[in-house]
């Protein structure tokens, strides 16, 4: 009878334990982490600002409506990035084809940009720890667009707009727009990202006031179309704090690197409990840059599996990602990859600017679109990432990266940050180090 109270004693302890993260998402209105079937985010309403799920804005406030544990599918039912041609499942419904003339009718507004589905809290996750997103799924939209002229990394030397409108298959895009041409599909969601916490979240607004003080190019929080309205509205109680979905930071967003399709891994950290996870910003295909501004945008849903790593903070330069090389064509079965931001400690400036003798550029701890300072800090976070996985000294790792990491600009356009990759070939590490 002892053995019998004993046990059951310990049995109630622990599902007690299991049962209280549980037990209080549900007295918050949280939807249940324990269902077997995946976790729908998003997809209701005309548009993200009628969708509960859906965000365009960061900031640590925002609450989250769904969590789910870790292992559990989520499918993030995603918007284009101006959330004008609704979800996969509205455009399957739509009576008429979409032409470029008709795309132009079709209103928007910058406020708009980007629709996240999302967040999700992840059960578990504490702040410190490391999100693991795998990417097992991307079922498209039936059109994309894009577009050129007067905006865009060269908009200087094009005249003009142009918008290319998209009809998308499981192999191709083809646009009467263009004609004679098919994009090969190649689809990944621009924006992976969870949110930012409240030391992090004045760190950023602190460096990109400073910077849009001294004339750098930034987008500073605005509340037109802003969701949640709530929090970020005109009306609502951060107005001044909620950051725009434009540039790719820390705790990731619009990162806009064309390797993270189906099949790749994403680190991310956490910097609120229970993370915050949200996706969006969907390309059917982007070249290395996004050169125009915009790459094939579309709609699309998106599954993903997580993990929680536990006390794993080795993020310091912006996220990392991971999968099959043959997504970058390098001869190596699987590669590991480190991203970069043009950020840097106020007071310092590195060996390259030293010429300019600029003492704004001294004091700031964010460039404005500087490509060798993003590509400096990748390069030193996959050093950082050799010594502390394979025990190299700093300058051995230094020798490997020179001769086999391969520094990659993902894109150009998401100011102030622009986004550096460094790729290590992880196949080069035959044996033991000694």
């Amino acid at each position: 009878m002892m053995i019998f109270l004993l046990r059951n004693a310990v049995l109630a302890t622990l599902f007690m334990s299991l049962g209280s993260e549980l037990a209080l998402a549900q007295r918050a209105g949280l939807a249940d982490p324990s269902a077997e079937m995946p976790l729908v985010v998003g997809g209701t309403g005309s548009n993200c600002l009628a969708d509960p799920d859906c965000i365009n804005r960061f900031h640590p406030d925002i609450p989250m409506r769904i969590m789910a544990r870790p292992g559990q599918a989520l499918t993030f039912k995603t918007r284009d990035a101006m959330d004008v041609l609704g979800t996969v499942d509205q455009q399957k419904n739509a009576a008429e084809d979409l032409d470029s003339k008709r795309f132009m009718t079709l209103k928007s507004s910058f406020g708009r940009v980007h629709p996240m589905a999302g967040p999700v809290h992840i059960a578990g996750a504490d702040v410190g720890d490391t999100l693991k997103v795998t990417i097992t799924g991307i079922d498209i939209g039936q059109y994309g667009y894009t577009f050129a002229g007067d905006s865009g990394f060269m908009s200087d030397l094009v005249e003009g707009g142009f918008v290319a409108v998209w009809r998308l298959s499981e192999q191709f895009a083809s646009s009467a727009d263009i004609p004679g041409i098919q994009i090969p599909n190649g689809s990944f969601p621009g924006i992976v990202a969870t949110l930012p916490g409240e030391d992090q979240l004045e760190a950023i607004l602190t460096r990109e006031r400073q910077l849009h003080d001294v004339g750098g190019t930034v987008f500073l929080p605005n509340t037109e179309d802003a969701a949640p309205a709530a929090l970020c509205g005109a009306d609502g109680s951060a107005p001044e704090a909620c950051l725009r979905t434009i540039p790719p930071r820390e705790h990731g967003g619009n990162m806009d690197i064309r390797h993270l399709g189906k099949g790749v891994t994403v680190y991310l950290p956490c910097q609120v409990a229970g993370c915050g996870l949200m996706v969006g910003d969907l390309h059917y295909a982007q070249g290395d840059g996004e050169v125009s501004g915009t790459a094939i945008e579309m709609s699309a849903d998106v599954t993903v599996i997580t993990e929680v790593i536990k006390g794993y903070a080795g993020l310091k330069t912006g996220p990392h990602y991971e999968g099959a090389a043959s997504l970058l064509q390098i001869p190596s079965k699987r590669f590991y990859a480190v991203t970069g931001l043009p950020l840097k400690h106020p007071g310092t400036i590195y060996p390259n600017m030293r010429y300019l003798g600029s003492d704004v550029a001294n004091d700031l701890s964010n460039l404005s679109n500087d490509i060798q300072l993003a590509a400096r800090n990748a390069l030193d976070g996959m050093i950082e990432h050799i010594v502390a996985t394979y025990g190299y000294s700093r300058n051995q790792a230094y020798v490997i990266a020179s001769v086999a990491v391969d520094l990659r600009i993902t894109q150009l356009v998401d100011a102030p940050n622009v986004g550096v990759t460094a790729i290590l070939p992880l196949d080069i590490f035959v044996q033991e180090t000694q």
